[in-house]
């Protein structure tokens, strides 16, 4: 028994393993650095811009985590190849790969330049697409390894006036579960994705925006935090999914139920909320290069208010679930007695 005690221990201590995380300049990807640098592991932190890396570098070794900062764009393949070799040389193997990088667009579709959108998906699908291509053969060469892809619970919520983000997301589904099958042979290597509800991130200030409007998340927002601690985890024991915070499970559940009522309801509550914000000229945001705002992981988009907000709408929305999953029973009920 302890024999197995330390076996286990063994595989799952994160202490001196190699993780390479994707988008770690800010928001989650900063937030998972400093997770896995708590943990004692050797971390490649790569993004698009090198003086914010520089910080989460400097904060990592603070903490007593080796770390090295590598300038590298996930659009661009050659790039995520060369940021496995130096990963691979820079830690001696490569135990963990977070893909996580991602952009967001929002604008009315035909409004949005079709250059945006084209990027966006470049970005979050071909990105990780990138990513998994660049480290599944040193995976495969050491017969272990965990790829954990940051999916977001837009994977399964189609998000109208971001079609461009919702295709990438509900493609990366698509994209994890067939790599999945094809590594049904390869036991220990593990495909780990997560679906996060809605963060407190910078992620949205850094967003292309064409609908004319301030944009800002609709809550309740999670701590970034969280879901970092949520990656350590799957890191530590691998799962396939994850769906991160109660919000994101209504959601899925609902949309599940009631996809065309709840994407009707969706779009009605995006409209109303335009209709009220304030005016803004549209921008690009970081789609297609980096910006030199908002490279901390809290997005401060929480305060006292928005925990009171979080907490009604956590309780109105269990509240709505569990009303819908009893009319659904109740009427499959009556069907069948009709049978």
């Amino acid at each position: 028994m302890e024999r197995y005690k330390r076996e286990f221990y063994k595989k799952h201590d994160l202490f001196k393993k190699t993780v390479v995380i994707t988008g770690a300049s800010s928001g989650a990807g900063r937030a998972a650095a400093m997770e896995f640098a708590r943990h004692g592991a050797k971390i490649i932190l790569a993004s698009r811009s090198m003086e914010a890396l520089d910080e989460v570098e400097a904060e990592c070794r603070e903490m007593g985590a080796l770390a090295l900062a590598v300038q590298a764009d996930v659009t661009d393949a050659a790039a995520m190849q060369k940021l496995a070799a130096t990963a691979n040389e820079f830690g001696g193997s490569i135990d963990i790969w977070v893909n996580n990088a991602g952009v967001l667009a929002a604008g009315e579709f035909t409004e949005t330049p079709v250059a945006v959108h084209d990027q966006v998906i470049r970005t979050n699908l071909l990105g990780y697409l990138h990513g998994a291509y660049a480290v599944l053969p040193y995976f495969k060469a050491q017969k272990y390894g965990i790829l954990i892809n940051n999916i977001s619970v837009g994977g399964w919520i189609p998000v109208p006036y971001a079609v461009g983000y919702s295709a990438s997301k509900f493609g990366l589904r698509g994209f994890s579960q067939a790599l999945r099958g094809e590594l049904v042979n390869y036991k220990n290597i593990h495909i780990c994705d997560l679906f996060p509800a809605f963060l407190d991130s910078p992620g949205i200030q850094h967003a292309a925006n064409y609908t004319g409007h301030y944009l800002k998340p609709a809550p309740p927002v999670y701590d970034p935090q969280r879901l970092a601690r949520v990656m350590v985890a799957v890191a530590q024991q691998p799962k396939k999914a994850v769906t991160v915070g109660s919000v994101a499970t209504f959601l899925r559940l609902a949309h599940s139920i009631m996809p065309a009522v709840f994407s009707a309801i969706t779009v009605k509550t995006i409209e109303a909320y335009l209709k009220k914000a304030d005016p803004v000229p549209e921008s690009s945001g970081n789609v297609f290069a980096p910006v030199k705002f908002g490279t901390s992981i809290h997005g401060g988009w929480n305060s006292p208010a928005d925990y009171e907000i979080r907490k009604k709408t956590v309780t109105r929305s269990l509240l709505i679930g569990g009303v819908t999953v009893g009319m659904l029973l109740l009427g499959r009920a009556k069907l069948l007695k009709k049978l």
